[in-house]
């Protein structure tokens, strides 16, 4: 992860163009908080387009039964399969 202070963006353009292409996503801070994320346009492509069709996926399904979750339970699946993701990279 790579994190600068957004008056890089300013100065050091050159240099945050290189950390975005070698290690995807640069974290700005403002006064050494968030403040903004800088990545190309192919990993802002790649990231709403994997949005995109997760919800599309989802109307899909939706539209082939009456079934409906709950707030809690759509979401607490989600949780549970990215903390398998996160344990499965892990090893």
């Amino acid at each position: 992860m790579v994190i600068r202070p957004v008056s890089d963006l300013r100065n050091h353009y050159a240099e945050i163009e290189r950390d975005v292409a070698e290690a995807g996503p640069v974290f700005l801070t403002k006064n050494g908080y968030g403040s903004l994320v800088v990545m190309s346009i192919d990993q802002f492509e790649y990231l709403n387009g994997s949005v995109e069709a997760a919800l599309d996926a989802a109307d899909r399904q939706a539209a082939t039964t009456d079934v409906r979750l709950a707030h809690d339970q759509v979401f607490g699946s989600i949780r549970k399969g990215l903390r398998h993701e996160r344990e499965a990279a892990a090893l």
